[in-house]
């Protein structure tokens, strides 16, 4: 299941390409030739290829110099399209961080327009080499593919200004009216931990048509907290004019029950999927990841670490 979206925000980005040496095999003759690709992404700036990183890509990989990326749009603000009218150009977070992690790589960016649910069976008949746009890495999946998990989005809760219920985490749920959309992770994650854990002080789940008529309830005082992805109340708090504040617990900054988001390789490209590890662990290190983040106003769904495969369901 992919994350809800947010509001757009725009990003341009220039690439140069540029021939490198390459290497020679022991015969002496040369293999293929190593390209530096230099990226300039809006809000983060100049990613450059690291040969370090550059020589874990496979050997075919390398050859081609490109990596095509199926994707589907509009998914604010993991993917969007880059102008209206135009299903081959993209922008957005996903398309940012693997810009740039492929530059890291001296490789190149092709994406594609494609059906959502046609994303796997198009990577597992080998059609591109990689899927992105806010996907969920689920257990489920991992019969076709590998995920190189980027971020992590569970539920926030979303309270009054001043947080006047002094709600801090699920378990001061019990015994409070929660607004949440109808037929949501939310909704269902909630009933479920009340029967387990709050006894005779049961949550009060109320379901809505869409998260707006949750905020409006809440608002209103007909509600105690909304619970949505917490990437979703990020953007929601923003536009409330200080009326409303997004709850945080440090003990669990992706949200309560937090799923990877991931970028899927093929299961047999393993070593494909290590490449991008290392360059998306690599932009962390040097702060870009965090500035294209921060680009999207999506800090609050950052890893510290860039994991393979840790889906939760």
């Amino acid at each position: 299941m992919r994350l809800k979206s947010v509001a757009p925000s725009v990003t341009a980005i220039t690439v140069l390409l540029a021939a490198g040496c390459g290497s020679t095999t022991d015969g002496g003759a040369a293999a293929t030739p190593a390209k530096t690709v230099t990226v300039t992404v809006e809000g983060a700036g100049t990613v450059t290829t690291d040969t370090r990183l550059a020589s874990n890509v496979p050997d075919d990989v390398r050859a081609k110099g490109t990596v095509t990326i199926a994707t589907n749009a509009p998914y604010q603000p993991f993917i969007d399209f880059a102008a209206e009218g135009r299903t081959d150009a993209f922008k957005g977070l996903d398309h940012d961080l693997l810009t740039a992690a492929s530059a890291k790589l001296g490789l190149a960016t092709t994406f594609s327009q494609q059906p959502f649910d046609g994303l796997i069976p198009g990577l597992q008949a080998a059609k591109y080499d990689a899927i992105a746009g806010g996907i969920t890495d689920k257990k489920e999946r991992h019969q076709v593919a590998t995920f190189v998990d980027y971020s992590a989005s569970g539920t926030g809760f979303l309270v009054l200004a001043g947080n006047p219920q002094g709600i801090r985490t699920v378990t001061d749920l019990c015994g409070r009216k929660v607004a949440a959309q109808k037929a949501s992770n939310q909704a269902k994650h909630l009933a479920e931990y009340s029967a387990q854990s709050c006894a005779a002080r049961p949550i009060a789940v109320q379901e809505y048509p869409e998260n707006p008529q949750a905020v409006q309830a809440l608002l209103a005082g007909n509600a105690d907290a909304v619970a949505a992805t917490q990437v979703n109340l990020t953007d929601i708090a923003a536009g409330l004019s200080g009326k409303a504040e997004l709850v945080q617990d440090p003990t669990q900054p992706n949200g309560w029950r937090a799923s990877p988001n991931g970028f899927g390789f093929l299961k047999s490209r393993k070593d494909l999927a290590e490449a991008y590890r290392a360059a998306l662990q690599a932009l962390i290190d040097d702060g870009t990841y965090a500035k294209i983040l921060a680009h999207y106003k999506q800090q609050p769904i950052a890893l510290t670490s860039i994991t393979v495969d840790q889906a939760i369901d």
